[in-house]
């Protein structure tokens, strides 16, 4: 098997994520399994930082070419388009946090992975993928996502997917990278020489995406159990169509949201 330098990479079972790829943007049938090769990506801390991120190379008139979308325990604190540096506070947790300085330092970063993004998505080739990928103009679609455990251990994750087809999933913790679509394979093979990738990805989720968390909880902290109940809940991953999506723009990364349990 070819590998990610850096990483233990590996193409699941077919049968073992079929419903996973195929309803990815479908519907909400598919779950990530505690059992499958997925586990890290399934998490029981009440605390998440997550930002999606739509790359559209040839965007059309008016179109963002790099929007990010971020969300705190499922709740939508901010929408940044990267091309114009333009971000749009969704709610009051974005409002509380605007001024800190680790929130300058937030969107500068966002903007350098929107760039690194935009840079790997051109050397795609459409013709190499299948199903509702297709051919044509490809849209990434990328999701960062840091949690804090139980025991006060941060753990990340990356997935990346294409039209709305999830194709790739990157361990943070590990760099363990699964494909569970074929289209995801090039996208491999192409980090498979470039450490600077994995290790920009590693430092993004496990570095800054960290920091931001325990920086912005200091004032989210109250108001999360004012939005919620305040109860620790179990954040489940959940497939959906874009009309179930939880962001405001248009349904470019509409494929995965949370949803809470008990």
């Amino acid at each position: 098997m070819v590998c990610v330098v850096g990483c233990h990479c590996s193409v699941s079972p077919a049968l073992h994520f079929a419903a996973l790829s195929h309803n990815w943007g479908k519907g909400p049938q598919g779950l990530f399994s505690p059992t499958s090769l997925s586990l890290c990506f399934a998490f029981t801390d009440p605390h998440s930082l997550s930002y999606h991120f739509t790359i559209s190379p040839w965007p059309r008139y008016g179109q963002p070419w790099c929007e990010v979308q971020g969300e705190v325990d499922q709740k939508i604190f901010l929408s940044y388009d990267c091309g114009i540096a333009q971000i749009k506070y969704m709610s009051p947790l974005g409002e509380e946090v605007k001024n800190m300085s680790t929130w300058e330092t937030q969107t500068r970063t966002l903007r350098d992975t929107g760039d690194l993004l935009q840079e790997h998505v051109l050397d795609v080739t459409p013709e190499k993928h299948t199903d509702k990928v297709g051919s044509g103009p490809l849209t990434l679609q990328a999701r960062m996502t840091c949690w804090r455990e139980d025991n006060g251990h941060t753990s990340a994750s990356w997935e990346f997917g294409f039209n709305g087809q999830l194709c790739l999933l990157f361990n943070s913790d590990n760099g363990h990278c699964t494909t569970v679509h074929p289209g995801g394979r090039q996208m491999r093979e192409n980090w498979e020489n470039d450490r600077a990738v994995t290790d920009f990805f590693k430092k993004v989720s496990m570095g800054d995406c960290r920091a931001w968390l325990r920086a912005f909880l200091v004032r989210w902290e109250k108001m999360l159990k004012t939005l919620g109940d305040g109860a620790p809940r179990k954040p489940q991953r959940v497939l959906c169509r874009p009309e179930d999506s939880v962001s405001a723009w248009p349904p470019l990364f509409s494929c995965v949201h949370f949803r809470a349990r008990r």
